[in-house]
């Protein structure tokens, strides 16, 4: 607007069009232009000086809307369907334009198609400016843009993802290269990017990629239990970006482009064989981005970082995070349930035989959860087709069962007397298997019960010089008492009878 005032100003000195134009920089059209309107308004000078920039805006350089005819109306109401089918791969403006003159044979020419569907689509969108909390969120993502490694041996190409996390506040930046997007490569490197910050922030915003994200919502999205697994872990929660929303995590996308300047382009003419190499020069030009001061600015993201945001994270926790795979199960008849990675066999309480039961299990433990209630745990065996099992899983009768064992019967006769000890270890002798002699010696120890200590000693010294070992010659002797006599004596005199024949007969 100064140069319109600078115009009628120059003009009402009586200079010429030419003038105007040499010390205003305007063409002379454009000064023919001005001038035709302020002598059409039949205006003064004084008037133009009096007038707002607002004013003399609306008088002089009036917005040129397009013209509303049917034409137009029939293009406006189809422009929301157009910009929706741009998003579409493949599509394309020219595409839609021919789709739209089959319809319409007396529309627009592609040039002006185009210049609609450009206003329609630069309306305004306000956008919400993003205050940063020290310690507040940690925004992730996968780079579109792969690396490659060289296998040494047969020179084959393996693409591998490039990682990128950046804290809200401070900006520092952590990048990883990894073989995958997986949930096992994903939860290590967000691991490895908390540990380089050395602290945890309230909440990390993943995108919705499905090694963090069952199942995307604009309200409240699903997250994979893996990851909300490692998240509380570490204390922290998840906040998922809306899907096709890339500003709710701009910073991330902002941090990738400058990657692909800072480190993609530092490295690109380098080969790599392994994924440690490629992480190491990763790491330099990481360091050189953080320790780079803003432009414009005298501190770097490094600086800001300790100065602000390291104090404001949550400390680590003691332990990393175990990787946990999971499977879901039937618990078989005997009680256990099978680790089919290792074909082995785990115990479960009884009572959940037939049921569904979910295995959370890691390099070195196995837990068994039966609707969100840990039931069993055991450490992880690696033992193809053996069993761990609990003796306090099994069933009452089969626990007592589970514990029969030599010393347990001979400690339990111990308690009652030598004598009977000594009569279970003999019993155990003359039985081919340990496990034939458990019954018998449950039945004899349970005696005790009926006869108390000093008769089932008793009966077991007697049945000891018989020479049986067994338990129905114990119950004989008690039943008969047995064990209640005085010993026989080894030779009886031979009473005097006048039928016995002496040994003088015989000779």
């Amino acid at each position: 607007m100064s140069k319109i005032r600078q115009i009628f100003r120059l003009h009402a000195q009586d200079r010429s069009k030419k003038q105007i134009s040499t010390l205003t920089g305007c063409s002379r059209n454009t000064v023919k232009k001005y001038l035709y309107k302020f002598i059409e308004h039949k205006l003064t000078y004084t008037d133009i000086d009096r007038m707002s920039d607002h004013a003399l805006e609306e008088l002089f350089c009036p917005e040129q809307l397009p013209v509303r005819d049917e034409r137009f109306e029939q293009l406006k109401a189809i422009l929301p369907e157009v910009e929706k089918q741009m998003k579409r791969k493949g599509v394309t403006i020219a595409m839609l334009w021919e789709q739209y003159r089959v319809q319409h044979p007396d529309g627009y020419a592609i040039a002006q198609f185009y210049r609609h569907y450009s206003d329609f689509t630069k309306r305004g969108k306000p956008v919400m400016h993003m205050e940063h909390k020290a310690g507040d969120k940690l925004y992730i993502d996968f780079a579109g843009e792969k690396l490659t490694i060289v296998d040494k041996d047969s020179g084959e190409l393996r693409q591998v993802e490039v990682f990128a996390a950046i804290l809200g506040c401070s900006q520092l930046t952590y990048v990883e290269a990894t073989y995958s997007q997986k949930r096992e490569d994903l939860v290590k490197v967000c691991e490895n990017a908390l540990h380089y910050f050395g602290g945890v922030p309230a909440a990390i915003v993943p995108d919705n990629l499905r090694s963090a994200v069952t199942k995307s919502s604009r309200y409240e999205p699903t997250i994979n239990e893996t990851f909300a697994d490692f998240a509380e872990h570490y204390g922290t929660a998840v906040l998922p970006a809306r899907a096709y929303r890339p500003k709710d995590k701009a910073l991330v996308e902002g941090i990738i482009k400058i990657i692909y300047r800072r480190i993609y382009a530092a490295i690109r003419h380098k080969v790599y064989h392994t994924l440690e190499a490629l992480n190491a020069d990763i790491h330099k030009e990481l360091e050189a981005l953080n320790n780079q001061p803003f432009k414009g600015r005298d501190y770097s993201r490094r600086q800001q970082f300790d100065e602000v945001e390291r104090s404001a994270l949550q400390p680590l926790p003691a332990y990393h995070y175990e990787f946990k795979q999971q499977a879901m199960v039937t618990v078989m008849k005997n009680g256990h349930v099978c680790l089919r990675a290792d074909r082995h066999y785990y115990s479960v309480p009884y009572r959940y035989i037939g049921k569904k039961v979910k295995l959370l299990y890691t390099s070195s433990r196995v837990e068994i959860y039966y609707r969100y209630e840990r039931i069993a745990a055991h450490p992880r065996h690696g033992r193809k087709y053996h069993y761990t099992t609990s003796q306090e899983h099994l069933a009452s009768a089969h626990r007592f069962l589970s514990e029969w064992t030599p010393d347990k019967f001979i400690e339990q006769a111990k308690a009652i007397s030598d004598d009977v000890a000594d009569y279970i270890i003999m019993v155990f002798e003359h039985k081919q298997h340990p496990e034939q002699a458990y019954k018998s010696c449950s039945g004899i120890l349970s005696m005790v019960r009926k006869v108390g200590n000093e008769r089932l000693a008793n009966a077991c010294k007697r049945a000891h010089e018989y020479g049986i070992y067994n338990y129905p010659i114990i119950v004989q002797i008690l039943d008969r008492n047995l064990d209640r006599m005085s010993k026989e004596p080894e030779e009886l005199p031979m009473p005097e009878h006048t039928n016995i024949r002496g040994s003088e007969y015989y000779e």
